[in-house]
Formats: C-alpha cells, sequence, structure tokens
C-alpha cells in the first residue's frame, strides 16, 4: 500500500494516495485507529446488536433497529450501487477490517452507519408526536407545538458572493447543530490523491465527506430543509390463527411481510424482537404492539404506524453523491453531485474560485401533499401505497449574501416541509452581516467569528412582552423588581450574564406552570410509541418549542382557554423567589451524549466545567430544554469557515478535538476554541506536517 498518512498540530489526519480507491481504505484504516470504539457502536446500532454489548440499556435501540430494518435497508442500498461506487465503499470496509480484524464489517457498514445518523433526522418523530396531540387534545391543537414561531435549535450555514468580500472570492460559512457527543460526530480530515484534495468534516465509519468540505477550487456546506421526506400511515393490523400478520389496505385485509428475531443482551437473558413491513411502509410505532412486536393474539387488531422512508423505498442511501463531491471542481459540479442525495433533504450552499455562489436544496421528498406533512394517512386509503418523487428546482446563483437556518423559505417551490425552525437565527445571520458591511465594507475570515459567537436571544423579545405590567398590584415588589431587570436586560444570553440566568429561570417556569395546566393535562399519558422515541415526547420540551404560540393572544392555542397572564405572573413569582444571583454560565454547563456509553472497557476524557454562553435560538447554539434543564447537550458540533480565494486562510473546530482516545493530547485541545466559539487554522502545505505510519 502506498497511501501516507500525515498530522498537523491538532492531530488531523491528513491522507495521501495514490488512486481513489487506495484513499478510501486509507480513510477506513485511520479512521479505524483514530474513531474505532465509535464505529463500532454506531455499526452495532446498525445491526442492532447494541445490547449484546452494552446489556440492558441497548434493547430498546435494537427492537427499533430491527424493525426500522436497517441493516436490510442498508444492505440493499449497498447491493444497488453501480460497479465504481460498491468498489470504492468496499474498499473503505477493507481498511476497517484491516485495522480491526475483530470488526469483520460486511460491505454495507458504511451505509448502514450513514442510515443511523439520519434515520431519526427526519419528520418522523415530529408527525407522531401530532399523532399523541391529535389524540389528548383534538386535531385542532396539533400545530400548538411545533410551530414557526416557537423557540428552537437548527444550523446554521451562509455565503457571501466575492463581491461583498476584502479577498473578491466568495466565503462560506456555517455550523451544524446536533446532539454532542463524545467522541465527535464529525471527524475533521483531509484525503487526497490525483484529481481529489478535499478537507472537511466525515462522518467516522462513512467513507468521503459528505456534508462539509473544501476541495481548493470549490467548497460546500449544507442545513437541514425541514422538507418532509417520509410519510407516516395509521396501520390496522391482526395475527390470524395460523400466525400470519395482515394489514388492513385499500382492497381490505391483506397478508404482509414480517419476521421474528432474538436480540442477545449482555450478562442477561436475549429477549424477542421482530418487524413487520406493509406495501406502506415499516411499521416502526403503535399502541398494542407486544414484545414480538406485532399483534399478540389472532383475531385480536391493533393500531400501528408505518413509515415510508425514501432510502427503504428507492434502495438509496444517497451514498452515489459521496464519490462526486470529492471530485467535484466547480459550484455546478457539487450541484449535480448533490443531484443524487436521498435523506435527509438539505440545503446546499456552494461556491467555487471561479466566483459563482449557488443555493440548492437536495434529497428525494414524497409528491403527497399538505395533509401527509402534517399528520399521518390512513393505510387504507386509496392510492396510498403509490409513491411520486417531486422534482425540486433548480440551484440559484447568489450575487450578494445568503442564509440558511432552518427557516421557511421565501421561495414558495422550496417550502418542502410543515413546520419549520422560528426565524429568528436567520434574521440575526442576516442582521449581523449588515452590520459587519457596513462596518467594514468587505468581510474577511475573521469577520465570521463576530457571527459564530453572537449570543443575542431574538425570541426573548417576543416572551418579555408577557411580564406583568409594572402597576400591577397582584405582583409582589421582589417579582416587580425582577420584571425591571429583564425588561433593561440586552437580551444577551452570555455566561457571566445575572439577567440572562434570571431570564432563564422565568422562562422555565413558564414552562413548568403551563405543563401543570388541566388543560394539557391529556398530553401526559404514555405516547405508547416505543422508548427511543420518548425524547420527543417530552411534554415539558414540547412546550418549550411551542411557548411562544401557547402564550400568543391569539392562534390555534386560544381555544384551551389558557389565563396567560396568570401564568407569567405566577411564573415571575417562582423565578423571584429562587433568585440567587446567580450567572447564566452557574447553571449552562456542557453535557455531551457519551458515545461509548456502557461498552466495557471504554474511558472518557475529563471536561473543564466550564460555563457556557449561548442558547437554543442564538447563533451560538448551545441548546438547552427550559422547563427539564439548563445544561446543553445539543449545539453546534462543528464550525466551519471556508475561504475559496486560498484555502489555508480556511478555519474549523469541533467540540473537544480530533482524537477519540481520550489519551491521546488531541482528544481535548479544540475544546478551549469551540467553548469560545472559536475555530483553528486548517494547515494544507505538506512540508508543514508530521508523516506517521499509516496501520
Amino acid at each position: 500500500m502506498n497511501a501516507r498518512l500525515f498530522r498537523d498540530a491538532y492531530g488531523v489526519p491528513h491522507v495521501r494516495a495514490e488512486s481513489l480507491l487506495e484513499l478510501a481504505e486509507a480513510q477506513g484504516r485511520v479512521t479505524a485507529r483514530d474513531r474505532g470504539d465509535q464505529i463500532q457502536v454506531e455499526h452495532w446500532r446498525a445491526q442492532g446488536t447494541l445490547a449484546e454489548h452494552i446489556g440492558r440499556d441497548g434493547v430498546a435501540w435494537d427492537r427499533f433497529a430491527r424493525s426500522a430494518r436497517i441493516a436490510d435497508t442498508a444492505r440493499r442500498a449497498s447491493e444497488a450501487l453501480d460497479p465504481d461506487d460498491r468498489a470504492w465503499v468496499s474498499a473503505y470496509v477493507d481498511g476497517v477490517n484491516a485495522v480491526l480484524p475483530e470488526a469483520r464489517w460486511p460491505e454495507w457498514a458504511p451505509l448502514g452507519i450513514l442510515h443511523v445518523t439520519h434515520l431519526l433526522f427526519s419528520d418522523l418523530p415530529s408527525l407522531l408526536w401530532r399523532e399523541h396531540v391529535r389524540r389528548a387534545l383534538g386535531d385542532a391543537f396539533v400545530d400548538v407545538f411545533h410551530a414557526d414561531t416557537a423557540t428552537g435549535s437548527g444550523s446554521n450555514a451562509w455565503a457571501l458572493h466575492g463581491s461583498r468580500t476584502s479577498t473578491g472570492a466568495p466565503l462560506l460559512a456555517g455550523d451544524p447543530h446536533r446532539t454532542i457527543g463524545i467522541p465527535a460526530v464529525y471527524q475533521q480530515i483531509r484525503l487526497a490523491c490525483p484529481g481529489v484534495d478535499v478537507v472537511g468534516l466525515a462522518f467516522p465509519g462513512v467513507p468521503g465527506v459528505p456534508h462539509f468540505g473544501h476541495a481548493e477550487k470549490v467548497a460546500w456546506g449544507i442545513t437541514n430543509a425541514a422538507a418532509h421526506h417520509v410519510d407516516v400511515f395509521r396501520e390496522r393490523l391482526r395475527r390470524t390463527e395460523s400466525g400470519e400478520v395482515q394489514a388492513y389496505g385499500p382492497a381490505g385485509w391483506e397478508a404482509v411481510a414480517s419476521g421474528e428475531e432474538v436480540i442477545a443482551v449482555r450478562d442477561d437473558d436475549p429477549v424477542a424482537a421482530g418487524w413487520i413491513e406493509t406495501p406502506r411502509g415499516l411499521v416502526v410505532a403503535g399502541p398494542g404492539l407486544g414484545p414480538g412486536f406485532g399483534p399478540e393474539r389472532p383475531g385480536y387488531e391493533v393500531l400501528a404506524y408505518s413509515a415510508r422512508f425514501p432510502a427503504r423505498a428507492t434502495s438509496d442511501l444517497g451514498t452515489a453523491a459521496l464519490r462526486p463531491l470529492l471530485q467535484a471542481r466547480s459550484a455546478e459540479e457539487v450541484a449535480a453531485a448533490f443531484g443524487r442525495w436521498v435523506d435527509p433533504v438539505n440545503r446546499v450552499l456552494t461556491a467555487d474560485q471561479d466566483g459563482k455562489v449557488l443555493s440548492l436544496t437536495a434529497g428525494r421528498v414524497p409528491e403527497t401533499g399538505a395533509t401527509a406533512r402534517r399528520r399521518s394517512r390512513d393505510g387504507w386509503e386509496a392510492g396510498v401505497e403509490k409513491v411520486a418523487w417531486r422534482r425540486l428546482p433548480p440551484s440559484r446563483a447568489i450575487h450578494d449574501c445568503a442564509v440558511d437556518a432552518n427557516e421557511r423559505p421565501e421561495d414558495p417551490a422550496l417550502r418542502l416541509g410543515h413546520a419549520y425552525s422560528p426565524p429568528h437565527r436567520a434574521r440575526r445571520i442576516r442582521t449581523l452581516l449588515d452590520e459587519l458591511l457596513d462596518a467594514r465594507g468587505a468581510l474577511a475570515v475573521e469577520d465570521m467569528h463576530d457571527i459564530h459567537r453572537d449570543t443575542l436571544a431574538s425570541s426573548a423579545v417576543g416572551l418579555l412582552h408577557h411580564l406583568p405590567a409594572p402597576g400591577d398590584a397582584a405582583v409582589s415588589a421582589r417579582a416587580h423588581e425582577l420584571a425591571a431587570r429583564l425588561r433593561a436586560w440586552d437580551g444577551r444570553m452570555d455566561a457571566a450574564s445575572v439577567e440572562a440566568a434570571a431570564f432563564a429561570a422565568w422562562r422555565s417556569a413558564l414552562v413548568g406552570r403551563l405543563a401543570d395546566l388541566p388543560a394539557l393535562a391529556a398530553l401526559h399519558a404514555p405516547h405508547e410509541m416505543g422508548p427511543v422515541l420518548d425524547p420527543w415526547f417530552d411534554v415539558r420540551a414540547r412546550i418549550a418549542d411551542g411557548l411562544g404560540v401557547l402564550l400568543a393572544a391569539d392562534g390555534p392555542a386560544g381555544p384551551l382557554g389558557i389565563d396567560r397572564a396568570a401564568v407569567a405572573r405566577d411564573a415571575l413569582e417562582d423565578a423571584a423567589a429562587r433568585d440567587g444571583g446567580e450567572a447564566w454560565g452557574d447553571r449552562h454547563r456542557l453535557e455531551p451524549q457519551r458515545v461509548l456509553a456502557g461498552v466495557p472497557g471504554a474511558a472518557f476524557a475529563r471536561l473543564p466545567r466550564t460555563g457556557l454562553s449561548g442558547d437554543t435560538d442564538t447563533v451560538r447554539s448551545t441548546a438547552t430544554i427550559p422547563g427539564v434543564s439548563d445544561v446543553c447537550s445539543r449545539g453546534s458540533v462543528a464550525r466551519w469557515i471556508w475561504d475559496l480565494s486560498d484555502r489555508s486562510r480556511s478555519r474549523w473546530g469541533v467540540p473537544f478535538g480530533a482524537a477519540g482516545d481520550p489519551a491521546s493530547p488531541h482528544s481535548l485541545d479544540q475544546h478551549e476554541h469551540w467553548l469560545d466559539a472559536r475555530t483553528v487554522p486548517i494547515a494544507t502545505g505538506w512540508d508543514a506536517l508530521t508523516e506517521e505510519h499509516l496501520p
């Protein structure tokens, strides 16, 4: 093997090979070395064998993975790849197996990890939540807890045409928001061979650089388009005397595919699992499903929910986009590569050295209408088994600035979903760009940090309108004093801010007061959609999402009869009684997800206890769940700034560091930069790197 491995000052791997296949194998090797434990856990999740390694805590996920047929879908997608793409993925797997022979990865393993990464990064959980709301409160209230006026986290990306930069070449920047895991969800890497030289953020376990990359002459970045791409169906299921599972479809009762499996559990007895696939989709949730995942008694009918995942329906996970992305040399070629993307639907910003900047939407969107975007359809409705895929609009040239932050698009042709993130972050980024341009005339890489670190809580303005009036005799003097402080507050969620902590306390008290109202009591009933979906059914978290709607004088929450003034007043008293003068950073700390939790022998880096600036809907995303917890476990999982004038001026960063091993000096050497919303330089000169043995 002629591939060579180099490292920069932050331990980021730079891999150089003589062919694309050799490069894929080398990427597999270095990933297995740097993130071996992490990619094994993700492979177990794809297989539905997590419990075999970590015990009972993995059973719920394994059952879901089996019902969602993650591994089988990955196998199908692998078999459907064209020979060149399949050989490229296979070379990556060969690299992993060369370093981790005990792993014995099958050829489809990277596709399984790609599927796991995106399966719940869809509108499936929200569609099922709306079903719960519909059952509990009625159809009229389905949109109360997930509206564009709510607070919410998401991803950011922005682009500047060369006419707006100091170099005359485009700039791209942004940060994806996900669950913050340790080791980090993204892997910084450089991949080079004849015709390819890309620095970017890879998913450990998946070849290539799917989301964020800079290939010298062209660069790209994405945000989630918040599009509807998973159709959900209500299914009537029953079991016959012979044990066959049937579903009620448009033509009546029909036999469906099903299977029963056994999940091995470390240090415990095995448990039953199963799967059901109707002509509409895979059954993933529902009340009445027994331990084997189906109707337990013959003749007994149950209601369940199936999902038509694009990857399953088309045997395509979008893997065919990854190799062309590495080879792209222009914005048009990046757009063409993303034309093969499937799931989830993303907004893409791309720019090249010739000065072209493009905005486009990529992915597979079913043409099933507004009703399917809002709620499930009946599996026995005529025509539900047919699906056509929407033709997405062509890319659009950008001649000034563009911002994507999961907000509702202005162009109706791009409104492909039902609910979007609130417009606060997008508006704030546009405002910051305008202010910086007015002050400096043209912008450079360093100016992007001013956007990344912004902590203004735009949604706070709307909430503060609900504070009791200064002369309200029903409010205590202590509460009036707190209200006065909040009115004078600058709205910034800075770690040192006492007022930011007071605002957060009042906001959490608002959520708690609303959650305890009799009008919303039915929401607290068991959702019966399965434990994997519990985070999406946390009533307080959903109330926090819909806080602005619930407190609005008009709108869908009106018929609930909420005494908004009393709720705001009582919440203010609650916050005032607990106000101890602490700063936001005293309560707002990082608690990342431990990716290797439960794995025997796993070690974890010891993180400094540092107060965080930012919040859920600030550009500097360090998300909380008001009414549940002020700690952060979701937010910016990377920051990137791509300069098309000179890649060596570009910057990037991840929480923690490039290494997955906590004993490595590079496991935490970027963390202080991330805490301050800063980035580190990208080394591009091979002579500035240190060569080491490629395993």
